[in-house]
């Protein structure tokens, strides 16, 4: 029998679910998910190929959840964000815009990006989409707070500057100078909503 370093062995079972999960989320963040396969997660976790069965059926499973346990990261380090940002709508959607392109610097985008391009992208898909959803959230209330009669198609329009941002990142532009055109463009675009 296989030694357990836990105080059970459902703790045990905890901590090696964990460490498969960032070993695949170590190895996402190096940009290519092709590269994660369950030879390579056990490799990073010091465990045999067929132990990584016992915790995933199959490799759409093990990126699903990689995916899945980021997404509440993503939102609350938005949430974070806006919570300590002023109180005006403005302030609260450059807080926005900065803490998504804080992330694509800090190679969290990486994980997202790598899954959309997987060849597992279909059942990922929906994990992603409903991550955005929620990114959006914050933003959808400063928009009502501000007085848009549109608040969520506003919120997806200010994305597509994130989105525009993120693509000039990972070309190797500058961070400081695209955050700070990305945060003028989404702060200016409010000026066509605003009800004030």
């Amino acid at each position: 029998m296989p030694k357990i370093h836990a105080a059970t062995v459902a703790d045990h079972r905890t901590q090696q679910r964990a460490a498969l999960l960032d070993a695949a989320r170590e190895l996402l963040a190096e940009g290519d998910a092709s590269k994660v396969t369950f030879a390579a997660v056990a490799r990073r976790t010091g465990l045999a190929r067929n132990s990584v069965y016992k915790y995933f059926p199959d490799r759409q499973h093990l990126l699903t959840e990689v995916v899945r346990e980021a997404a509440p990261r993503w939102t609350e380090r938005i949430a974070a964000a806006l919570a300590s940002a002023g109180d005006s709508p403005e302030e609260r959607v450059a807080a926005y815009v900065t803490a998504q392109l804080e992330m694509v610097r800090d190679g969290e985008h990486r994980i997202a990006r790598a899954t959309a391009d997987d060849q597992d992208a279909a059942a990922l898909r929906a994990g992603a989409d409903e991550a955005h959803r929620a990114l959006l959230d914050p933003l959808v209330g400063a928009l009502r707070d501000l007085g848009d009669d549109a608040p969520v198609l506003t919120a997806r329009l200010l994305q597509g500057f994130v989105n525009a941002a993120t693509t000039a990142l990972e070309a190797g532009a500058d961070y400081e100078v695209v955050t700070g055109r990305a945060v003028r463009l989404a702060v200016a675009a409010l000026g066509g909503v605003s009800d004030r």
